[in-house]
């Protein structure tokens, strides 16, 4: 009997806070009536916590601007999980992705391999996952190119451009972008910042 169907089957009520000892799976998950979004992390399940208008205007603008500047066969998403592995689920704030092989209309979770640039959008309660966690996971699984974006003290967005190392598996520090963000990877895109947050 699968783990999907033990889950299903018990008599008990589902405490999602209380992980098995090998923790939950992402099949096990994806089934449950969660009160909140969610990602998963070593089989745990961690609520995405309430955002600021700042994190979601930066992550909607950064969307857009990436949507119009994107070329074939990149696809640009927001909070698209990302099945890192059967215990591990993250949501980037946005993700560029490769649709080649991909069947968008079925696609549930994007596979890490598709994905070629995963940028979050720091807020209070998700700092040491942004800094660390997340692109230590991203590195991990291939992915090329990560954005952290901070909020400076003028209140417009800091993006951090990350490489990674392909010998080492590591992210590197490419750039540090303040008023203007000009890159050409994934492709070619230039972003006002101080218009991303409308001042």
């Amino acid at each position: 009997m699968s783990a999907v169907r033990e889950v299903a089957m018990t008599a008990e009520p589902i405490d999602w806070k209380l992980p098995p000892s090998q923790g939950w799976t992402y099949e096990q998950v994806r089934v449950m009536d969660l009160p909140a979004d969610w990602e998963l992390v070593d089989g745990a399940v961690v609520v995405r916590g309430q955002t600021k208008w700042w994190h979601d205007q930066v992550r909607d603008q950064l969307f857009a601007e990436l949507r119009v500047a994107r070329v074939a066969p990149y696809v640009v998403n927001v909070e698209r999980c990302v099945l890192l592995d059967e215990y591990n689920v993250a949501k980037p704030d946005v993700a560029v992705f490769d649709r080649t092989g991909l069947d968008l209309f079925e696609l549930e979770c994007t596979p890490p391999e598709s994905v070629v640039l995963a940028v979050e959008v720091v807020s209070p309660g998700s700092k040491a996952a942004d800094r660390f966690r997340k692109p230590g996971q991203y590195a991990e699984k291939g992915i090329p190119y990560y954005w952290r974006v901070e909020r400076g003290l003028d209140d417009l967005p800091i993006v951090h451009e990350f490489h990674r190392d392909e010998e080492k598996g590591v992210y590197l520090p490419v750039a540090q972008h303040e008023g203007v963000l000009r890159t050409a990877v994934p492709y070619p895109v230039e972003i006002d910042l101080a218009a991303v947050v409308e001042l």
